[in-house]
């Protein structure tokens, strides 16, 4: 009975994972980079300076407050996000206009220099943000299409880790036992120390995904309570994520009170650089609103907020924690998915764990057609994945890599530069998908996986081609965001370097080699695989 449960649940860990594979490799891939996005948002855009030494909170608040000031008086709303460490480097505004005579709106963001409040002029990118947005955005798709994909597959890959723990009764020792050379076997052995590694964070992060969007998965849980139709589900939301600063425009003239105060008021509350925006609804209005929110210092603390009458300066209202067991989970659950908290060390941990998450569904789809065609031999089907593997599995990290070539090479003053930036990872996957359709199995491997390999290790020399931010600059200055970007790049480029290298020679392997493979065969020893 146990036996049969076991297959039962083994036969779904199998179809859970290989229906969602392609998507779930996707996501990984991209949200890993996501938890470094601002540094590889800072590498990608090179004209911005090295960081200077670190300045007053009330400082860069004063600069950006005279930038909106001049650019926007009118505007309906303005946010300045002064540096508070890692997650906000740079001295950022943005500002909303008001709706002019035919409704329209327009907004605005700008980086400045942190010492003298002027716009920082850099190439337009899309950065680290635009790889992290991919992992639950798609591309190209609208947002609740792509929300919909994004939580059935997450669903799926709950099922497949799930059903993957029933599966393997010697889940402890598997974790310990890899046996390199063994073909299929080597890589059912690397599938599974991959997934016990991490395991705790692959229930994490995917548990916490579908919580990201529950709403949208479960509407009818909100029109039991509030009733159907978009106007009681806004009610439903006004209620649930009430945020303070939400007061109407008042449309009589009022000076904006100092916002030096009320700084100085946040600082004294949190302490000194713990302000992650400031949020000024309708300045010089009446009515204006201004909320401070804190950085993200632990998991709980991203609800921190203080609310300022924006005319008198008086706090109107001081939000500290989540106001129920609930939504405390809930914030927890969607804290622990962004990371955004992490210090260094746990950063690290957070992107390791991404990597064997993506590794780990990379090898379930290699495993799943090498016993296919181990077991029924080939058909259209099979081929059909096995392509598509090869493009998945080696070509998405090479477009990836394209990505960053193109934030090299195309010209600064290119219209929609960011979005060609995307369009050249895009167009490169799918070159590479076709690439793969087309060459003999094995020999697409091999090339594929080069040219990834070529694309990650090159990617420093077009970086000291093309700018004088390189290694010789930036490591001995200690920029270590700058030189570990471009180390990274090499360290993945080595590895599969080696993966091709590897394959190549048991691909070119002498012809007794290879007979002596076919004689292990014979005798049901697993053959070698392409991947």
């Amino acid at each position: 009975m146990k036996d049969a449960f076991r297959q039962s649940m083994a036969w779904v860990h199998t179809w859970a994972g290989i229906l969602a594979g392609t998507v779930l490799y996707f996501m990984f891939l991209t949200g890993t980079a996501g938890y470094f996005d601002t540094e590889i948002g800072y590498w990608m855009r090179p004209e911005v300076p090295p960081r200077a030494a670190e300045v007053p909170t009330a400082q860069a608040v004063a600069l950006g407050l005279r930038r909106l000031e001049a650019q926007a008086p009118n505007a309906e709303r303005w946010i300045l996000y002064p540096p508070s460490g890692r997650d906000v480097p740079e001295l950022t505004v943005f500002w909303r206009t008001l709706p002019d005579a035919d409704g329209n709106v327009t907004s605005r963001s700008e980086v400045l220099d942190r010492v003298t409040g002027a716009p920082l002029a850099a190439r337009a990118t899309g950065g680290g943000e635009t790889l992290y947005q991919m992992h639950y955005l798609l591309r190209y798709l609208p947002s609740r299409t792509a929300y919909w994909i994004v939580g059935l597959c997450t669903m799926l890959m709950l099922v497949a880790i799930v059903t993957g723990v029933i599966t393997h009764k010697r889940i402890f020792r598997d974790f310990f036992t890899f046996r390199p050379g063994k073909g299929q076997r080597s890589w059912l052995d690397a599938h599974n120390v991959l997934s016990v590694l991490a395991l705790p964070f692959h229930l994490m992060i995917t548990y916490s995904g579908l919580v990201f969007f529950c709403f949208t998965y479960m509407p009818l849980i909100v029109s039991a309570a509030y009733g159907a139709g978009e106007a009681n589900r806004q009610a439903f939301f006004d209620e649930v994520f009430r945020r303070p600063g939400s007061a109407e425009r008042a449309g009589v003239a009022a000076p904006l009170a100092s916002l030096a105060d009320m700084t100085a008021e946040a600082e004294r509350r949190w302490g000194s650089g713990q302000i992650r925006s400031i949020d000024v609804r309708h300045p010089g209005d009446a009515n204006a609103r201004v909320t401070f929110t804190r950085a993200h210092v632990t998991p709980t603390s991203n609800g921190d907020r203080l609310t300022f009458d924006g005319v008198s300066g008086r706090l109107l209202e001081e939000s500290l924690a989540p106001p129920s067991g609930p939504m405390l989970v809930n914030d927890t659950l969607l804290s622990l998915h962004e990371g955004l908290f992490a210090g260094p060390v746990l950063r690290w941990l957070y992107f390791l764990s991404g990597l064997a998450g993506t590794a780990m569904v990379g090898t379930g789809l290699v495993l799943w057609t090498a016993k296919r065609r181990k077991q029924r031999g080939a058909h259209p089907g099979l081929a059909l994945v096995e392509r598509l593997n090869v493009g998945t599995v080696a070509g998405l990290p090479a477009a990836v890599a394209a990505y960053f070539w193109a934030n090299r090479l195309l010209p600064t003053d290119l219209a929609a530069r960011a979005a060609w930036e995307v369009h050249v990872l895009f167009i490169v996957w799918a070159a590479l998908l076709a690439w793969a359709a087309l060459r003999p199995l094995r020999r697409a491997w091999i090339e594929e996986l080069t040219l990834a390999a070529a694309l990650c290790a090159l990617l420093p020399v077009l970086n000291a081609l093309t700018t004088d931010r390189h290694l010789g600059a930036s490591l001995p200055a200690g920029d270590w965001a700058l030189a570990g970007f471009d180390l990274a790049m090499l360290g993945f480029g080595a590895t599969l370097g080696a993966v091709a290298y590897r394959l190549a020679r048991r691909t070119h392997a002498p012809e007794g080699a290879a007979a002596a493979q076919s004689d292990g065969e014979a005798r049901g020893t697993p053959s070698a695989e392409p991947a």
